[in-house]
């Protein structure tokens, strides 16, 4: 075997891949541009020689890029008590890297690299509510891709390179789209501060949309709608009552409900009234002074 001297030789175990494994090695693409050698193997000789050594070996040194969780012991638990797989061992030291900054890597860990991590050291993190219905995870993704036994083990090397590429795909869109709700989440907080009324929120930037306003005003405790626009027209959306609570803070008048055009214009008065979703949690109207109109309504001004 030719040692290239002009990659990173990375070397994780050989037989069925998880997606633990999986997205290390996408960091690592990421990290060095590609420019990585991968090698599936537990050959102690290929291990001591390679650059990098993950999910296999029985060590973590993070000063020599060895990254392992199957040792006696592990290798350490968050606060929250998931305990760290390699993914989130290699997170720890290169994640701010790969990301940019701290406040990205941050992000990434709390959506991605703390749910492979539950995963691979079997932390159940939800409960199911229907009998026989389970969700279909990024992690169910990634086991997908391994071959079946009629496709069998020899393809095992093909099927891993594939999910790397799958993963390193996620990773990366992953790292913009917490740059960029970021960067909407301070110019939403930014009108927040500017807004007389605390309650009723008015945003004139098109690029935000209600799920940034869910998550940028979540932590406060004022905010009961959000007005917006878009190219065509101009709506309100509630607040929801929590991040994972679907219940609005405050109802648009029940009455509204399912309504449109000129029936919801009559019952509302607003004249360009347009819309009112059935859960009480949308109104739309053709101009902005509109949606204004019926928003201050619907707080009972």
């Amino acid at each position: 075997m030719i040692w290239l001297r002009n990659k990173k030789v990375v070397v994780v175990h050989s037989g069925n891949f998880h997606p633990d494994d999986v997205f290390c090695v996408a960091l690592l693409s990421v990290l060095y541009n590609k420019k990585i050698k991968v090698i599936r193997t537990r050959e102690k000789k290929i291990l001591a020689k390679a650059d990098f050594v993950l999910d296999v070996g029985g060590e973590y040194n993070p000063d020599k890029d060895r990254f392992d969780h199957h040792q006696q012991g592990g290798a350490g638990k968050r606060d929250n008590k998931i305990s760290y797989s390699t993914f989130g061992l290699l997170w720890k030291k290169y994640g701010e890297e790969v990301c940019g900054s701290k406040e990205i890597a941050d992000v990434l860990d709390k959506k991605l690299v703390q749910v492979i991590d539950a995963d691979d050291n079997g932390f159940n993190l939800y409960q199911t509510t229907v009998e026989g219905v389970y969700p279909f995870l990024l992690t169910d993704v990634i086991y997908s891709m391994r071959p079946t036994w009629k496709e069998g083990e020899l393809e095992m090397d093909k099927f891993f390179h594939e999910a790397v590429s799958l993963a390193k795909g996620i990773l990366l869109k992953e790292i913009k789209i917490a740059n960029h709700k970021i960067e909407i989440i301070k110019i939403v907080r930014d009108y927040y501060e500017k807004s007389l009324d605390k309650r009723l929120i008015i945003i004139d930037d098109p690029k935000a949309t209600r799920y940034d306003f869910w998550d940028a005003l979540q932590d406060f405790p004022e905010p009961l709608f959000v007005v917006y626009g878009d190219s065509e027209n101009w709506s309100v959306v509630a607040m929801r009552k929590g991040v994972n609570d679907f219940g609005n803070r405050k109802d648009f008048p029940a009455i509204w409900g399912g309504l449109r055009d000129e029936e919801l214009a009559k019952i509302s008065g607003v004249k360009d009234a347009l819309f009112c979703h059935i859960g009480l949690f949308l109104v739309v109207a053709k101009s902005k002074e509109g949606a204004i109109q019926m928003a201050k309504i619907a707080l009972g001004k």
